[in-house]
Parts: C-alpha cells; sequence; structure tokens
C-alpha cells in the first residue's frame, strides 16, 4: 500500500508566490546589471571623468597663479610654471626674474581660495578645455593690513603629458559689459 504525500493545503500558493518572487529578483537582477555594464561602457561616462579632471586642474592651477608669498617667491614661481604649458609657460619664465625683484619689493603675500567653477568647452580629442573660476584673493601688505577682491576669471588648458595645464589666463568680463 502506497501513500500519497499530501501537502499542507496552504503551501501551493506560498511556493508559487515564492516562485514569482526568485522570477522577479532574477529579471531586476539581470536588467540592472545590463544597465550597469551599459552605463560603464558608456563614452559619456568618459567625458565626464576628463571634464572632472580638467576643472581639478583648472581650478588648482588659476588659484596657484593668484597666489604668491615675497618671502617664498621663489617656490611659489615654480609652482605657477609647472602648472602652466605653452605661450603662458614661456612668458611666465621669461618674466621671472624682473617678476621676482617687484614682488620682494613690494613685500606682499597674496592667496587666493576658489568659490566655484565650471568647465565651459571641452575638447577632449585636441586636449583643450576652458574654465571659468571665481576666486577671493586676499592681497596682504608689509604693514599687516589685508584687503580682499572677488574675481572671475577664464582660463584655457591643455593637455601635455597627459595632464591638464593652464595656457591662458584672463579676466573674464563682469555686468552687462557686452557691446551693443
Amino acid at each position: 500500500m502506497t501513500r500519497a504525500v499530501r501537502t499542507p493545503a496552504g503551501s501551493r500558493p506560498a511556493l508559487a508566490g515564492a516562485l514569482v518572487l526568485t522570477l522577479v529578483a532574477g529579471g531586476f537582477a539581470a536588467w540592472t546589471g545590463r544597465e550597469w555594464y551599459a552605463a560603464a561602457h558608456d563614452d559619456s561616462a568618459a567625458y565626464a571623468v576628463q571634464r572632472d579632471r580638467a576643472l581639478a586642474a583648472g581650478e588648482q592651477a588659476v588659484q596657484n597663479l593668484n597666489t604668491l608669498d615675497h618671502r617664498r617667491v621663489e617656490q611659489g614661481l615654480d609652482l605657477w610654471e609647472s602648472s602652466t604649458t605653452g605661450d603662458l609657460h614661456k612668458q611666465l619664465v621669461d618674466g621671472r626674474q624682473e617678476f621676482t625683484g617687484q614682488v620682494k619689493t613690494a613685500k606682499t603675500v597674496t592667496t587666493a581660495r576658489v568659490l566655484s567653477g565650471a568647465v565651459t568647452e571641452l575638447d577632449d580629442r585636441a586636449g583643450r578645455a576652458r574654465v571659468l573660476v571665481a576666486l577671493r584673493i586676499t592681497v596682504t601688505t608689509p604693514d599687516s593690513k589685508s584687503t580682499e577682491k572677488d574675481s572671475r576669471m577664464l582660463g584655457e588648458l591643455t593637455r601635455s603629458d597627459g595632464r591638464w595645464k593652464l595656457s591662458g589666463l584672463g579676466q573674464a568680463p563682469v555686468g552687462g559689459t557686452a557691446a551693443g
């Protein structure tokens, strides 16, 4: 005499529910895995990484070129030169001796702090970018008096040896100064 194995009356719907939940979880895992893979191999992700690198390098270089202490002028100018490339670098190297004398005579300490920045253009393939950086510049005179000035700078960056460096720097126009 064989006995039929009986399952409790409420277990079939529970088993079916568990099976459905397992299938839904598996489908969700497959979908999120595919989305993650697509995002990780998307060109826009690589572009965003280069944009972020250009911005960080641009902000740092603009800050470097607006910071200088007369007591450590040689180290400051070394930092300026290591932050630049191209014509801007050449101008700094060519004018270094004269500028050193001017800074030592003035005996000022200039510090800059980045308030905000943005990449306004990026050509990753050509290795060129433009940044807009807002700074707060503090100048301390020999008599310990300080003045602060907010400034907006436009920087041009060129990728050199795999690093973004400042190749041009100028003051950004302020307010309604567009030609009419």
